[in-house]
């Protein structure tokens, strides 16, 4: 019985190690991916938006158009596009379709930092289980093995103590990152709605020339 329970808290000590593996893997693959979609979404954004401010304000829409071949990829030209397309909606028809489509641009951008925000959260407490399976098998061997086990027990302490220290080192860094991808997406709202606000204003004066 003694025997079964060992071998128990010893499986479970290594799964932990396992699951942390694992959890590491993940996330350093979610940051990469993450990495690679804000680039190419928010790539060069100190000078598209201003460029398509002043295109907005000229009504120069054809010339937005032809900044979507040159930067097929990016959030803000395909959203210029979207809006410019639209903008016959009038103020409220267009502000309610810029929402939308701001909307739909953040759930993509959010897709997978859920992942990075449970492992940053519930990694530490994934090491200290670890730990308490580590400690509860230092007791076992001290019980069995008495003092002539002491080396044992420290050992079996000393591995305990590296599941917390693991959990530690892979929680800081997906915590930093996913603030990180949290304060990015923050700022991809606000160049949104900064120009979401051009074109309504764009919307409210028709007497403009249209290019």
């Amino acid at each position: 019985m003694n025997l079964s329970r060992e071998q128990l808290v010893h499986q479970g000590e290594l799964t932990i190690f396992y699951i942390m593996g694992i959890a590491s893997v993940l996330a350093l693959a979610v940051f990469i991916e993450r990495w690679i979609v804000y680039a190419r979404n928010g790539g060069k954004a100190n000078k598209l938006i201003p460029e398509l401010k002043e295109k907005i304000r000229d009504r120069d829409f054809e010339g937005i158009r032809k900044m979507a071949s040159d930067f097929p990829k990016s959030l803000y030209v395909r959203f210029a596009v979207f809006s410019s397309d639209y903008l016959n909606r009038g103020p409220s028809g267009l502000g309610e379709l810029m929402d939308g489509k701001i909307t739909g641009e953040r759930i993509e951008l959010e897709k997978r930092l859920p992942i990075l925000a449970t492992l940053g959260n519930n990694a530490p407490f994934i090491g200290l289980l670890g730990t308490v399976l580590g400690v509860i098998k230092a007791f076992a061997n001290l019980g069995t093995l008495g003092n002539s086990g002491a080396e044992v027990v420290m050992k079996n302490i000393s591995t305990a103590l590296f599941a917390t220290a693991v959990g530690l080192l892979i929680a800081i860094p997906v915590v930093m990152i996913n603030n990180y991808f949290t304060k990015k997406l923050k700022v991809f709202g606000q160049n949104l709605d900064i120009l979401a606000k051009e074109f309504l204003a764009t919307a409210h004066d028709p007497g403009s020339p249209t290019k």
